[in-house]
């Protein structure tokens, strides 16, 4: 009952924390784009969110190691309320900027790589080993309903009204993320599994240096993780390359008005939400690798259907099974991760992983907005279509179901 109830909480701030996420999805690029048509400083926010994933991945992986896990997840949400709260204050008074905007993104995004890296690495503490599929679909799924499907239309129509009213309430959505994390059971790493850890955890009085440097190193010789960690940073270099201008397309090109961008961008959502729910049934049947292969592939076609065409309905049907392939495999790396690596390393090793993987974030987000500025919009998808699908062809052989599944077992 204990671990049931704890997954509860966990399940609550992660659902409340997406809603804020998702509410921001729609906010943030329709104040940028309304301050500013630039396609590389509307780029330029999603390098700016995602810039601390650069920064401060790693310490926050020995902090998550080191620390009751359920104070960091409180400690971050707080810290994102409170940059939120600050920001809706300064456009209240007439104070917007897009370098407010960025400040209060790269804030926030210092404190995701806090709360990420820490909810990635609770699972395993709450559920036995043969739920976590299950454990992390409910997550993926709830993570796609709200963050992209119910957040980003509220969003719009919060900032349809005034924007002042979309960033207060994604500052209350992320308080009360931390009011239910309070609700967790303490979850330090245990003296078991320190004793019992692969490489064995630093001394306590080791420095966070040593601490880093020992995640880093089990991270890196773990060749099966290594290769999937380059994988999924090339998936999503292209994929924020396109999404940074996403909006600038849907508003202009696509033809889609700015009040309706929130359910523009929750369709595949939609298909998020679907992988994420029959992704213990599917990952069995089919096996993890075919997943990885859809999960490039699918996307990159969905590219090349946002550059080449500007029929709503095809480019919904895309990006919707984009989604679906998307969410399968995030299921298959999450569980890969929390079941490969010993608790007392999986803060590190996890921090080491979203190093790679979400640093390609900002520099993607930067090429798009190059790409864009030097080629033009629907040109830039076309590009991200042809890379992803090379990317893939380099990168995965020898990423095969039987590879994850040995490395599942041990």
């Amino acid at each position: 009952m204990p671990k049931r109830s704890g997954f509860a909480a966990l399940w609550a701030s992660q659902a409340t924390s997406n809603t804020a996420d998702g509410i921001l999805a729609a906010a943030a690029p329709l104040l940028v784009a309304s301050l500013t048509r630039d396609p590389v400083i509307v780029a330029g926010m999603t390098v700016v969110q995602f810039l601390p994933w650069l920064v401060f991945t790693l310490p926050a992986g020995a902090l998550t190691d080191r620390m009751d896990r359920r104070a960091l997840l409180v400690a971050g949400n707080l810290l994102r309320a409170l940059g939120f709260a600050l920001l809706a204050t300064s456009v209240a008074v007439g104070w917007q900027s897009v370098w407010l905007l960025y400040a209060a993104v790269f804030v926030a995004g210092t404190a995701e790589t806090i709360v990420d890296n820490a909810a990635l690495t609770v699972p395993p503490r709450l559920v036995p080993r043969a739920q976590l599929e299950r454990a992390n679909g409910r997550l993926f799924a709830t993570q796609s309903v709200v963050n992209t499907f119910v957040g980003p239309p509220i969003g719009s129509f919060l900032m349809a009204v005034a924007a002042t009213l979309a960033f207060f309430t994604s500052a209350g959505l992320f308080a009360v993320a931390a009011a239910a994390a309070l609700l967790l059971p303490q979850l330090r790493p245990s003296a078991h599994d320190a004793a019992t850890a692969t490489d064995g955890p630093p001394p306590k009085a080791s420095s966070v240096a040593v601490d880093i440097a020992a995640g880093w190193g089990h991270f890196w010789r773990h060749r099966l993780l290594r290769r999937v960690a380059l994988i999924s940073a090339s998936f999503n270099f292209f994929g924020t390359a396109t999404g940074a201008i996403l909006v600038l397309l849907a508003t202009g090109p696509l033809g889609v008005p700015e009040a309706w961008y929130g359910l523009f961008i929750a369709v595949p959502a939609a298909g998020a939400i679907l992988g994420s729910l029959v992704a213990e049934r599917v990952i069995p049947r089919i096996g993890g690798g075919p997943v990885m292969w859809a999960a490039a592939l699918v996307p990159a076609a969905s590219f090349a259907v946002l550059g080449l065409s500007t029929n709503l309905v095809l480019v919904l049907v895309g990006m919707f099974l984009a989604a679906v392939a998307t969410a399968c495999n995030q299921i298959v790396v999450s569980t890969l991760r929390q079941a490969a690596v010993p608790d007392a390393l999986l803060g590190r090793v996890t921090a080491a992983y979203r190093l790679i993987v979400l640093g390609a974030v900002p520099f993607g987000g930067l090429a798009g907005g190059l790409l864009a500025g030097a080629f033009g919009l629907q040109p830039t998808f076309v590009i991200a279509a042809v890379g992803l699908a090379l990317a893939a062809v380099l990168l995965m052989p020898g990423v095969t179901s039987e590879a994850l599944r040995r490395a599942e077992l041990g």
